[in-house]
């Protein structure tokens, strides 16, 4: 065994040892990263680099680049400021149109204004461009512009909305007015119609007074007791036709010899056998009803309380209740004359209608109502007349006479002039009368004819 002395000397050998060993490898480092003793600093890449050609390229490049995206960023916001001012032009032009309607003084000289002011700068905005003066901030302006934009926007959106409330208040307006005017002339027109309605009373005839008639009154009732009287034409046509009836045999059955023009005018002939049957015997006070024991004539003045009396009743309603009454003598006779017993057989089938009215009865039929009320209309126009203070009396054109327009009234399409055919000599007559005429005193009220053309030949000299 060593001595504690020993041992201690040797762990300071060991240690000595390392330190010297830690030493020489320091001293050899240092050789190895020096040259002559001087030491070298060596810098990484990362942290310092020489400048060269190609990274002065590259540097250029990087400025170049970003000069055009500063470039495109000042374009960029110059429109957007540009498209803000016109959409604040148009928010401002439009005030100024809604200011106008209804005038507003005060807000048409702001609006002007602002037209104004937005114009200057723009024109400011252009000159600067132009100069190259613009000093824009992009990102400030591009944020200024949409702000600007969008007020702009909202301002005009307010200003449709107070247009389009505009609008339909005064579209709401103009309804309301309509429908008054509709219920207007839906009232006018009930009126009218049963005015004017074959079956319904003579409401316009109320004003009527006896010391105030004159002629016009009486050319009224005949308007519209020939208004009935067309009316019953056309259902008999239309039975007519029901029942197969060779149209034009009847009308030339009617009136012979005569000519129409045009196919429809057939209708005249049977309106004017209508007329004449139901206007037979209008001269005498009673329509020569009695033949035997005539009836003593009334004074004008009943006949017009019998006009009165007449005038707003239902036609069957009177005649159930008065069947022995002249009116009921009237309707009950014309009738017999005008529906021919061939026709009402061919018309229904049977004679019952004929055969009741024949006994005293008055048929409850659609056809009868409608020739009780036209015998009513020409049993008032007959009152009417005989109630006049002048004499009134009917008169009837011939056949073959020649056109007068003091006298005549032409029914039929085309005036009554004469002319030339082919080298003939063309003239107008009368083919037959479809309303007979009225004379009132002095005054004439025209009869209604149907005109033929007569052509002649030339005179040779």
């Amino acid at each position: 065994m060593k001595p504690k002395s020993a041992l201690r000397n040797s762990n300071n050998k060991s240690r000595l040892a390392r330190t010297f060993q830690k030493v020489i490898n320091l001293r050899t480092a240092r050789k190895i990263a020096s040259s002559n003793g001087v030491g070298i600093c060596v810098l990484t890449t990362s942290q310092h680099k020489l400048p060269d050609r190609k990274a002065s390229s590259q540097a250029a490049n990087q400025q170049g680049d970003y000069s055009k995206v500063k470039q495109k960023a000042v374009f960029e916001a110059l429109l957007a400021k540009v498209f803000a001012s016109v959409t604040s032009v148009k928010a401002a032009y439009a005030e100024l149109q809604m200011a106008q309607h209804p005038y507003n003084s005060d807000a048409i000289q702001a609006s002007d204004q602002a037209v104004v002011e937005e114009l200057v700068a723009l024109s400011e905005l252009k000159r600067k461009f132009l100069k190259k003066e613009l000093d824009l901030s992009p990102q400030v302006t591009l944020m200024l512009a949409e702000i600007q934009e969008q007020q702009s926007l909202m301002r005009t959106y307010e200003i449709t909305i107070k247009k389009l409330q505009s609008d339909a208040e005064e579209k709401d307006s103009d309804i309301a007015l309509l429908h008054k005017q509709l219920r207007d002339d839906t009232a006018l027109n009930e009126s009218l119609e049963k005015k004017l309605n074959p079956s319904g009373p003579l409401l316009m005839f109320d004003d009527f007074q006896f010391t105030k008639l004159n002629p016009s009154h009486f050319v009224q009732v005949l308007h519209f007791s020939l208004r009935s009287a067309r009316s019953f034409v056309k259902m008999m046509i239309r039975e007519m036709e029901l029942a197969k009836w060779d149209l034009g045999a009847a009308a030339e059955t009617i009136e012979p010899g005569a000519v129409f023009a045009k196919e429809r005018h057939r209708c005249f002939a049977f309106e004017s056998f209508v007329c004449k049957t139901m206007l037979e015997g209008f001269n005498s006070h009673d329509f020569r009803l009695t033949k035997d024991s005539p009836t003593k004539r009334l004074d004008p003045e009943q006949y017009f309380n019998a006009f009165k009396n007449l005038k707003s009743v239902q036609p069957n309603s009177f005649l159930a209740e008065n069947p022995n009454s002249c009116f009921a003598k009237f309707t009950r006779t014309k009738y017999l004359n005008l529906v021919h017993a061939k026709m009402e057989c061919s018309f229904f089938g049977n004679l019952n209608q004929r055969k009741l009215v024949t006994s005293g009865g008055f048929p409850d039929t659609a056809f009868f109502t409608a020739f009780a009320e036209m015998a009513r209309r020409f049993w008032l126009l007959h009152c009417l007349g005989f109630s006049m203070h002048e004499q009134v009396s009917i008169f009837q054109v011939k056949k073959d006479c020649g056109f007068s327009e003091v006298y005549m009234e032409n029914v039929n399409d085309g005036s009554p002039l004469s002319g030339e055919t082919n080298g003939a000599n063309a003239d107008v007559r009368v083919g037959f009368t479809v309303v007979p005429g009225f004379k009132i005193g002095a005054t004439v009220i025209q009869s209604q004819v149907y005109l033929l053309p007569v052509i002649t030949s030339p005179v040779s000299r």
